[in-house]
């Protein structure tokens, strides 16, 4: 609606709400929850469903008019993190073990994802404008204020509304989904090179705005 585009729309979604359920979202769950697999469910809605979906649209964004329809509809196959997120699943659902010669790079390189993730998202920092100071600064409040507030008011709107939860499991719900964005969204917009500005820094103040956010929800709901 206000023509900001198809790439840096799909980058502000995801901002909005894709939270960083991983090196953040256990450890706050092991602590605060006292269970680290009540992110479980979260992490496998992302990365199942919210990423390849994601990725195919940025994807088709960037072929204009020169994709035919079955590049198009084959997008989703020739993304690589969309079918590694999807093997692994059907892998571990379906109780498979690979053998050691094959699985060892594997987890070497899966081992070494969210430490470059993490590093190349550092180095970014580097020499950038402060944050809001650049022409995303709209986009920025906007994303931030819908992953801090937006999405934990939504979520205890709904669980206590629609799904009638309360204690502990609506104290889940809301902290979950107060984390923060995922780094790997930067990741992303760098890969495809579309709003980038607008995740490292929806990403580092939605970081920093998840602090007193979840303290609050803990101390209200806990």
């Amino acid at each position: 609606v206000r023509g900001w585009g198809v790439g840096r729309t799909t980058i502000g979604a995801l901002c909005s709400g894709y939270v960083n359920s991983g090196n953040l979202g256990i450890p706050i769950a092991a602590y605060v929850l006292g269970d680290a697999s009540l992110v479980a469910p979260v992490l496998l809605f992302q990365v199942v469903l919210v990423t390849p979906v994601a990725l195919t649209v940025l994807d088709l964004s960037g072929m204009g008019e020169k994709g035919t329809l079955g590049q198009r509809l084959l997008t989703p196959l020739r993304n690589p993190i969309a079918v590694g997120s999807l093997s692994g699943v059907v892998v571990a659902a379906a109780g498979w073990r690979l053998p050691g010669p094959v699985m060892d790079p594997l987890t070497l390189i899966g081992n070494m994802s969210v430490p470059a993730a993490l590093l190349a998202f550092g180095m970014s920092l580097h020499g950038s404008a402060a944050p809001c100071r650049g022409q995303d600064r709209q986009l920025v409040l906007l994303s931030v204020a819908l992953k801090s507030l937006g999405q934990p008011l939504a979520a205890w709107a709904l669980a206590t509304s629609l799904f009638h939860l309360h204690g502990a499991p609506l104290l889940d719900v809301v902290v979950t989904s107060a984390l923060p964005a995922a780094q790997n969204l930067f990741t992303y917009a760098s890969r495809y090179r579309v709003a980038q500005s607008l995740a490292r820094e929806s990403i580092l103040l939605s970081t920093v705005v998840s602090v007193p956010v979840l303290v609050g929800v803990a101390a209200v709901l806990g």
